[in-house]
């Protein structure tokens, strides 16, 4: 890959494809920065694209977009070796996708010659950048590039303008069973409420992500109700006999449900349960009453 490429691929890839609108050339030969236009039917999807689903309701919005503008930036191809007037994308797959949507004949285009392994990389660094890529898609990238090209968690943070901690709690969620990451895909679950269930058994992680979705929990409430905080609560607070004794006792004076929380140090909390208003009335009157 080129030196100015090596120094930093997001920049090395605006380079490539430009951040403005550039009017293509007409034809084959090439206009300003490199675009010209060609026939949609010249290209092909890149294998290595790391994302794998497209929502079919932005693809038909890209492509009402491109009905009334036009492609305003330039898909990046490289040609396809050994064959004629045939080029893989290297990076801009859905705007190609709308414009078949669109029904296009020609786009804009730059070309350029590249590697499996450089087209793989600007390929994930690409999307990544453009947050094109679900949580899952994301973690299964940056594990791509460490695993492909030897990248470090910092030096993969500074490629593609995250932070390492980002990188590394993302990449986590590969741990997750794939009936969790399939809720992530497909938008059920957050990537902040995955995180809540890594280190879970993967039966347990998977019951856990549905109770989260059922209660519409955010994942403030995810991490505070999390099966190991309550247990190690529990542990802390486990109700001796003699509390128990005495929820019953005032239990049955009142005719109401109570519960008393022991919260050690910082004291605790009486909750007493009333199902109508009467109740309500009915215990009021008696705490008026007393002594």
């Amino acid at each position: 890959m080129m030196a100015e490429e090596r120094r930093g691929l997001g920049r090395g890839l605006s380079a490539l494809i430009g951040d403005e609108p550039v009017a293509p050339a007409k034809g084959p030969e090439a206009g300003a920065k490199g675009v010209r236009t060609v026939p949609v039917a010249f290209l092909r999807p890149n294998r290595f694209q790391p994302r794998k689903s497209f929502a079919a309701e932005e693809l038909q919005d890209l492509a009402n977009s491109i009905r009334e503008k036009g492609v305003l930036l330039p898909i990046l191809v490289r040609p396809v070796v050994g064959e004629a007037n045939a080029y893989e994308i290297v990076a801009g797959e859905r705007r190609w996708r709308a414009s078949q949507i669109a029904k296009l004949h020609d786009v804009p285009v730059v070309v350029r010659e590249m590697s499996d392994s450089e087209s793989l990389e600007l390929a994930i660094i690409e999307n990544v950048q453009r947050q094109d890529l679900n949580a899952v898609e994301e973690a299964a990238a940056y594990q791509e590039l460490m695993n492909r090209f030897a990248y470090t968690q910092e030096k993969l943070a500074q490629e593609v303008g995250k932070s390492r901690s980002h990188i590394a709690n993302t990449i986590r969620l590969l741990k997750l069973p794939d009936a969790v990451r399939a809720m992530i895909r497909d938008g059920r679950l957050t990537a902040g409420h995955a995180r809540t269930l890594i280190g879970l058994p993967d039966a347990a992680a998977v019951a856990r992500a549905k109770a989260i979705i059922d209660a519409g929990l955010n994942v403030r409430e995810a991490e505070q109700r999390s099966p190991a905080k309550i247990q190690k609560a529990h542990k802390i607070h486990e109700k001796d006999a003699d509390t128990r004794a005495l929820e019953s006792s005032l239990g049955n004076m009142l005719g109401l449900k109570v519960e008393i929380l022991d919260k050690g140090e910082k004291g605790g909390e009486l909750r007493i349960a009333y199902s109508n208003l009467e109740q309500l009335d009915d215990l009021i009157r008696r705490l008026n009453k007393a002594p």
